[in-house]
Order: C-alpha cells, then sequence, then structure tokens
C-alpha cells in the first residue's frame, strides 16, 4: 500500500506540472492578477508576516506533492501557529479559491464567446440538435418532437452552497471590475480605474465574514434564490428560445417563430417540508408572494422599456382594428391614464398600449383590482394584439424582437416564476389520517391540513400553475398517494385544489416496486379524474440521493436505469404520458455530473421530448451565475433531451443495454456487497462521525433545514440525511459516496460468473473488504495484474467495450473518475485514523486503490481525467490549496477529537477554524454537496 501511495504520488506531482503548464495564458494572466491583488490586500491588513506565513504554507503543499518534503512536514508547521493566525490563512486559502473560481468563469465565457463565430454549430447547442435531426428525420417529426419539448428545471434549497450572499455579492462585483479591467475597448485611465475598484472590493471580500452569524430560514433560501431568477434566467430564457427558433428556420425575428416557449421552472424552495419544520403553510404562502413580487417587477421593467422606445408612428401605419379597439376600450375604463399616455407618446398608438400594459403589470403587483390583471393569459392577449398590429402594418422586426422576447418570458414564468412544489413524507399523511379517523389531531397534522388550504389560496391568486403538485417522499404503495387526496377533502371537502400528486421513489425496493404502484394509482378516482382533465400525464420523481446512500454508486445507477426502463414500458402499455422527475444532486455521490451526459444516459423511452430535474444548493449558482453559461448549459441540456428522444439514439441505447446487461448486473451485484460491507459494519457510523466533521457541519448554517433525522450522533446511515453525508466525504478528501465499491465490481466484472468471489468484496470477505493486492496496470495497452494474487479474468475486454458502446456505463465510470481525481490519498490517510479503527481506514483505501486503477484500466486513461483536459486542469491546480486548508481542518479536528474537556473559548476558536476550513475546501472543490 505505501508503494502504491508513494507511485499516486510522484503521478500526482507529474500531472500538476502538466496541467499549470498547459494553462492558456488569458486564465493564467487573470488567475496571478487576482492572487497578487489578494495578495497586496493581506499584507495591507495582517502585515507582511501574516502574507510570508500564506506563502509558506502554499510552498510547502506544493513541495509535499512533489515529494520534497513530507506531509508530516507540513503538519508540524500548520501546528506551530497560534490558532487565531490559522484562521487568518484559512481565510486567505478560501478567498483565494473564490477568486479563482472567479476567473475560471471569465475564462469559460472567453472561450464561449471565440467558439461562438457563426460559421459553425457549436458541439451540443440548439444549433448543431436541430442540424443534425433535420438530416435524421422528416419535418413532420421534427415539428413534433420540438411541440413536445420541455425542460423543467427545479430549484431547490438544499444547504450545499456555503458561501453567504454577502460573499456571493461581493465576488460578482469583483467579477465586474475584473471584466472591465479587461475589456479591449478600454483605455489606459479607465483600466486603471477598475483595478482600483477591484482591489477596493477584493479588499472587502477579505473583509466580509465568511461564516453565517444566524441561521438561514426558508424565506432567506427563497430570496437568495430569487438573485439568478433577476441576474440571469429572466434574461436567459428568451435568449434560448431565439436560438432555436433561428435553428429551425431562416429569418427569426421577420416571421412567426416556430420555437415555443418549452422551458418551466419550478421550486421547492419554500415548499418542501420534508423534514424541515421551518417550512410551514405561512412560509409558502410568502414564497410564492416573493417570487411573484419579482417576476412582475421583471415584467413590467420590461414592458416599460420596450414601450418607451416602440416609437412606431401612426403616420407610417394606422394601428390594426383590434388595437384601436382596445385603446378605446382603455379609454372608457382609465380615460386619466391613457390620457396621459396619449400626452407623453402622441399618435404612437403601440407606445401607448404597451406603456398601458405595463402600468396594468404594475397595479397587479400592487394588487389594485380596478386595473390588475386577472391572469397571464390576459396579459399575453393584449401583447399579442400589439404584436398582430405591427405585423399588420409591416413593422414585423418590431413584432418579432422584443416583444415576441417578452411574449416567452411571460409563457416562461406566468405571474408565479416557478411552480412551487410541496413536498411532505409519506409517514405524516398516514398520521395525520389516523389522527383525523380517530377525531383528534395533533399541531403537527393541522398543519399538513393548511399546507393544502394554502395550495388551494395560491392557485386562486395565481392560477392552478402556480402550485399544482404535491410530492410524497418515501411512497411505498398506492394507499400514499390515496392519501393527500384524501386530505385533501378533510382540509376542504368540495374546494379542495387540483393536485397532482407525484410519487418519490428513493429505496432500492422502492424503485423496484415502483411499476406496481403506478398500477395502484391508476385505480384511485382521483388520480383517475386528473389523467383525464390533463391529457393522461403522469410524473414520478426518482431519489438519486438516498438509493447512492443505501446501494453505493454503482448499484444504485443500475437499479434508477431499470426503474426507468420498467416505468417507460408501463406508460406506453397504460398510454400514459409519463414525465420523470430526476432528484439529482451536485455532488457525484448524489446523482451529480454533467447535465447532457446523464440525460443521454436516460433508458430508452424514457425522456420522450421530456425532462425535468432538480437543481441543488451551489449548482443553482454554477449553472444560474452568469447569462452565457446558462444559456450554454440550458442549450446542452436540451440538445440532450431532443437527441435523446429519438429512435436511432434509443435503439443503439436499447441494444447496447441488452448486450451488457449481465456484464452490469455482475459489477452492480459486487459492488453493493462491497459498500455494505463497509457501511453497514458494526460502528461504521460511529467511525464516520469522528473521521469527518460531520457535527460540526451543523453549526454552518448552511440552510433552514436539520442536518439530519432526530437528536445525537447517527446510529447507522438511514439517521443520515444524503447532503451532509457526501458533503462530510468530500471535506475529508475521500469522497466516497462518488466510487467505493466500484473496483470490486469491476474486478467481479472481469470474472465469470462462476469465478466470482463470493459474499463481500474481491478476493475477500465482508469483514476485511477488498483484497489490497488487487492491481492492475492503468495504461491502454497493459490490463494485465501489477502483482498480488489478483488474476485478472477476460471481462476486461467486455468492460472496455461496455464503456466505449453504452452511454450510461461511460457516465457512471466518467463520474467515477471525476470523484477519484477530487480525491487525495494522502491526505485522506490523515483524517481516516482519527476514528480508531485502522480496519476500517485500510478497507477505504484498498477499494479507492483498486478502484483507481480499474477505472484507468477499463477507460483506457493512462491518469485521471485524461481526456477532459479543462476539468484535469482545474482539478490539478487546486489540490495543493485545498490541501493547505485539508491541513488546517485536521489540526483542528484532531484537537477536537482529542480532547472533551477543552476550556469553551478554545472549543471554539477550533471549531470557528474547522468551520472556515470546511467553506475554503467547498470552494476549492466545488460540486461537493
Amino acid at each position: 500500500m505505501a508503494a502504491n501511495a508513494s507511485q499516486q504520488a510522484d503521478r500526482s506531482s507529474a500531472e500538476r506540472h502538466s496541467a499549470v503548464s498547459e494553462m492558456p495564458d488569458e486564465l493564467r494572466a487573470d488567475v496571478r492578477l487576482l492572487g497578487e491583488s489578494l495578495g497586496r490586500v493581506i499584507a495591507e491588513d495582517g502585515g507582511p508576516d501574516l502574507l510570508s506565513d500564506v506563502e509558506r504554507l502554499r510552498k510547502a503543499v506544493i513541495a509535499a506533492r512533489r515529494r520534497e518534503i513530507s506531509v508530516d512536514e507540513v503538519a508540524a508547521m500548520v501546528a506551530e501557529w497560534p490558532i487565531e493566525r490559522s484562521v487568518q490563512i484559512a481565510r486567505a486559502f478560501t478567498c483565494y479559491f473564490h477568486l479563482v473560481n472567479l476567473a475560471e468563469e471569465h475564462y469559460r465565457m472567453r472561450i464561449l464567446r471565440s467558439r461562438d463565430t457563426g460559421e459553425a454549430a457549436l458541439p451540443d447547442s440548439l444549433a448543431q440538435a436541430v442540424s443534425e435531426l433535420k438530416h435524421d428525420l422528416g419535418e413532420d417529426e421534427l415539428t413534433r418532437l420540438i411541440a413536445d419539448l420541455e425542460f423543467r428545471p427545479v430549484l431547490t434549497a438544499h444547504p450545499t452552497e456555503a458561501r453567504r450572499r454577502a460573499i456571493a455579492t461581493a465576488i460578482q462585483r469583483v467579477s465586474a471590475q475584473l471584466a472591465e479591467y479587461n475589456s479591449p475597448d478600454r483605455g489606459a485611465q479607465e483600466r486603471q480605474e477598475a483595478y482600483r475598484r477591484m482591489l477596493e472590493e477584493i479588499d472587502l471580500l477579505w473583509r466580509t465574514a465568511q461564516l453565517r452569524h444566524t441561521k438561514l430560514d426558508p424565506l432567506d433560501e427563497v430570496r437568495t434564490a430569487m438573485a439568478a431568477f433577476d441576474e440571469t434566467l429572466f434574461r436567459t430564457v428568451p435568449r434560448v428560445y431565439r436560438s432555436l427558433d433561428a435553428a429551425l428556420a431562416e429569418g427569426t425575428g421577420t416571421r412567426e417563430p416556430k420555437a415555443k416557449a418549452f422551458i418551466r421552472y419550478g421550486s421547492w424552495i419554500g415548499g418542501d417540508r420534508d423534514g424541515n419544520p421551518n417550512v410551514t403553510a405561512r412560509v409558502t404562502r410568502e414564497a410564492v408572494l416573493i417570487q411573484a413580487d419579482h417576476v412582475l417587477t421583471a415584467l413590467e421593467n420590461a414592458t416599460t422599456r420596450i414601450g418607451r422606445t416602440l416609437t412606431v408612428s401612426a403616420q407610417y401605419g394606422d394601428p390594426s382594428k383590434d388595437l384601436a379597439d382596445a385603446i378605446a376600450l382603455a379609454v372608457d375604463d382609465h380615460p386619466e391614464l391613457v390620457s396621459e399616455l396619449a400626452t407623453r407618446a402622441p399618435r404612437e398608438p403601440h407606445r401607448q398600449w404597451m406603456l398601458f400594459v405595463a402600468a396594468r403589470i404594475a397595479a397587479t403587483r400592487r394588487r389594485d383590482l380596478d386595473l390588475a390583471y386577472r391572469s397571464p393569459d390576459e396579459l399575453l392577449r393584449d401583447l399579442r394584439t400589439c404584436q398582430a398590429s405591427l405585423v399588420a402594418g409591416g413593422a414585423v422586426r418590431q413584432a418579432y424582437g422584443e416583444i415576441q422576447h417578452l411574449i416567452w418570458q411571460v409563457e416562461t414564468f406566468g405571474f408565479h416564476l416557478a411552480e412551487l412544489e410541496v413536498r411532505q413524507h409519506s409517514q405524516v399523511h398516514a398520521t395525520a389520517l389516523e389522527e383525523l379517523r380517530a377525531g383528534r389531531t395533533s399541531e403537527r397534522t393541522e398543519e399538513v391540513l393548511a399546507t393544502i388550504r394554502m395550495i388551494a389560496w395560491i392557485q386562486e391568486r395565481f392560477g392552478v400553475r402556480a402550485c399544482p403538485r404535491y410530492v410524497v417522499s418515501f411512497t411505498r404503495s398506492a394507499d400514499d398517494v390515496a392519501a393527500v387526496y384524501e386530505l385533501a377533502e378533510h382540509a376542504l371537502g368540495a374546494r379542495a385544489p387540483v393536485l397532482d400528486v407525484v410519487p418519490l421513489f428513493e429505496s432500492g425496493q422502492d424503485l423496484a416496486n415502483s411499476a406496481d404502484v403506478l398500477t395502484g394509482m391508476l385505480r384511485i378516482p382521483a388520480v383517475q379524474r386528473r389523467l383525464d382533465q390533463g391529457g393522461r400525464r403522469l410524473e414520478v420523481m426518482l431519489g438519486y440521493s438516498d438509493s447512492a446512500k443505501e446501494l453505493g454508486p454503482a448499484a444504485a445507477t443500475l437499479k434508477l436505469y431499470d426503474a426507468q426502463a420498467e416505468l417507460a414500458s408501463w406508460a406506453l402499455a397504460n398510454d400514459i404520458r409519463l414525465t420523470l422527475f430526476h432528484g439529482r444532486g451536485g455532488a457525484l455521490g448524489r446523482g451529480g455530473g454533467p447535465a447532457n451526459r446523464a440525460v443521454l444516459a436516460q433508458a430508452p423511452g424514457s425522456v420522450s421530448g421530456r425532462f425535468k430535474v432538480t437543481e441543488q444548493g451551489e449548482v443553482i449558482f454554477a449553472r444560474y451565475g452568469h447569462p452565457a453559461i446558462a444559456l450554454r448549459h440550458i442549450e446542452q441540456v436540451t440538445n440532450a433531451v431532443l437527441l435523446a428522444s429519438t429512435s436511432s439514439v434509443e435503439s443503439r441505447t436499447a441494444d447496447a443495454a441488452a448486450r451488457y446487461r449481465l456484464l452490469a448486473e455482475r459489477v452492480a451485484s459486487a459492488s453493493e456487497r462491497a459498500y455494505r460491507s463497509l457501511t453497514e459494519a458494526p460502528g461504521f457510523p460511529e467511525w464516520f462521525g469522528l473521521v469527518s466533521p460531520l457535527e460540526e457541519i451543523g453549526s454552518l448554517r448552511l440552510g433552514s433545514r436539520p442536518a439530519r433525522r432526530g437528536l445525537g450522533a447517527p446510529k447507522s446511515l438511514d439517521d443520515l440525511r444524503a447532503i451532509p453525508w457526501v458533503f462530510s466525504w468530500a471535506q475529508t478528501r475521500v469522497n466516497l459516496p462518488g466510487w467505493y465499491g466500484l473496483g470490486s465490481g469491476l474486478l467481479a466484472a472481469t470474472r465469470s460468473a462462476e469465478d466470482t468471489a463470493p459474499a463481500g468484496t474481491a478476493n475477500g470477505s465482508p469483514e476485511t473488504g477488498p483484497a489490497q493486492t488487487s492491481r492492475v496496470d492503468g495504461s491502454p495497452e497493459n490490463g494485465a495484474p501489477v502483482g498480488g494474487s489478483t488474476e485478472i479474468g477476460p471481462g476486461l475486454e467486455e468492460l472496455r467495450r461496455a464503456y466505449r458502446e453504452w452511454p450510461l456505463f461511460a457516465s457512471l465510470l466518467d463520474n467515477a473518475e471525476m470523484s477519484l481525481a477530487k480525491t487525495d490519498r494522502q491526505i485522506a490517510s490523515r483524517y481516516l485514523a482519527l476514528g480508531g479503527r485502522q480496519d476500517f481506514a485500510d478497507q477505504v483505501l484498498a477499494e479507492y486503490d483498486l478502484t483507481r486503477e480499474l477505472v484507468l484500466a477499463v477507460t483506457g486513461h493512462s491518469r485521471l481525467l485524461e481526456s477532459r483536459r479543462v476539468l484535469s486542469r482545474a482539478v490539478q491546480l487546486r489540490d495543493p490549496y485545498v490541501d493547505a486548508l485539508s491541513h488546517l481542518q485536521l489540526r483542528a479536528l484532531s484537537a477536537l477529537r482529542a480532547a472533551s474537556d477543552l476550556p469553551e473559548d478554545e472549543r471554539e476558536r477550533l471549531e470557528t477554524l474547522l468551520l472556515l476550513s470546511v467553506n475554503g475546501v467547498a470552494a476549492g472543490l466545488q460540486n461537493t454537496g
């Protein structure tokens, strides 16, 4: 094992040197500029000695990766500093990561702009998808596919965004000044001023507290999510539709659009009460009102802007009769307002009308019922009246330009912005019904009834579309779905709201039983009515987080795929238009990874032009923090949805799935046994609590939701929510949920079914875990074992073919490879040693070694992320600086674990250091939860 660790250290050093040499000049310049600016700020505030200590640690961790010094020497250096100094150094590295992330974001935007020359369609873009589909499909089939297209991202408030909102906005201000500084059309004085302002904002970032002093409540989370809408989503969505329309036919902006509004945002923020007692009916009401205020404000501003610029004179074309009649009616109803507008815009009827529409939107926001719109449909009717009048007068560019963008925005966001979804645990409903039938109700049951009444209020105020879905987590039978409809009758009787109850299947057993549950749902009268009313549309949610925590990544991936395939067949047999709702997290241990690859890996027939997915935690701002990046993300996902819905792609995927089915089952079975042999071993939950900052993460105030079910230390994995489970493993640099068990599964699959080792793991038992001597050379040329007693069977070639031909298997290994790349064996070993169970530590490290070598062997890569140059460079460049924060965290964690009787002030200082380092590691590793 020691020799293997040494070899990996040599490779790591070579890989980092390669990554540094490959850094593009523009990115290198921005990283240097921001890093030097931060160093200047640190020296100004803390003195040159502080900057010197930061530099000492930076150089030391780089030297340790080059094996010029040992990690013990780095740990000794960190131990010499007073805690207060360590806190300052942790702040410095955390700020550095925020700035490096910013530099990389700017570089991504430059690359997108440089590739978007218009000469050829960008890979994975809408233009590329449409071009390919025009070649493969007939015009009628393409038209049908576009007409059925749906993309439904659902924002959730899961606590994986470790940054405070104040930190995020400070970074945005630095970003604005960096853009000014780099702008090619700025003169020397303008650049100098931009640099001065950038220093000012970096100084403020340095002086802003990294840790929250108060816990977030659900409405704080709602307001945080609104930043993504205000700054990005509202403006980006019409650009997506415009891109699709341009790809479908020539002349976009001068003709009626062929692209429809296919994006519908949803939100669980303020609606998800499963395990979160802080989300009440009142909170849900306030969440919808906050959303409505933001979207109505945005619509009002956009309409006002269009109205002020729409100076089409009646001299060059009279308004249509419909518009003239509408203006006349407005004069009768609101003479003073229309008279004022006519004075401001004489002989400009279209301008008058759009300003009148803006006034009505403002009245809707103020709840001035005399002038307000009653629904988005009324607003759309008025916008289309203006559009048709412009077309009739020959002003087609005005008709199908900004006004069309506004129409698309209203169609997408309505007056509610995002469809708020309520989620609650099935057991809560079962208990509530028991109480109601017994004639007594607890406070929690009253809250369930109040929630249903609130849904009815929301629908009455904003329309059914604003809040129709009720997600039932841990759905075990059709009775769990029927319970919601029965509770709705208890709450409001005949006035019950329109409800689409969505079953959520999370555990392995529940996924296996999902089709049977849906068959039972079809017998529920309320479900039958909703199917008849909604065109036989039904939605089912699949949980990635808990299934992966229960089964391990490989077995959960196959179990989810099987569930998708079975549900797609069930829907076809029952004439159901099924939408699968994918509850994916940001981290790889919770179904994360590149979204477009995930779509293309879905089971045949399970997409059918519709894709719904959760966007969680830090992923929201990574994907929607900047318009250019948001546009690219949405286009990539939509590209994959379109291609995955074609018969040719479905056929290729089905053939590959059938061809490698037995192979996948061997991988899944052996990997699950290996995973359970660790996670279900006596003492494992307690050990995990010792080797990770699990307990302390609860103090970070990341979100309004409790980190685990119940109180006290976890006694089993069931006590832990998936998010802190994944987040904590990322902090230890182990990243176990993203890869553990896969190596044992791959090894078993290289052998024939008869030769597969029983019960446990590769060449081992459930008690001891995988054999530490199981190794293969990761080079493309050689799949033979290097030493050890484990023989690699002929199945290795079949695994390689499966990786090349089956998107699901490729996605599994690519995601594991990414997770392995973010794992650091030397640092991880120091965390694992804190638990006092060397057997567990050895088992984890042995499985890591086995998984790393076999993933490389199957993919044919000589090093991790070899085929993903940009991501590899980002990981390799960050690793040493993450090491610095890990050493600081280990110092705090070791002291806290070693003594239970620390003085209170010392404990508080150590916890501050620990939590600051958690923030920094999260910023450095990015998709951590």
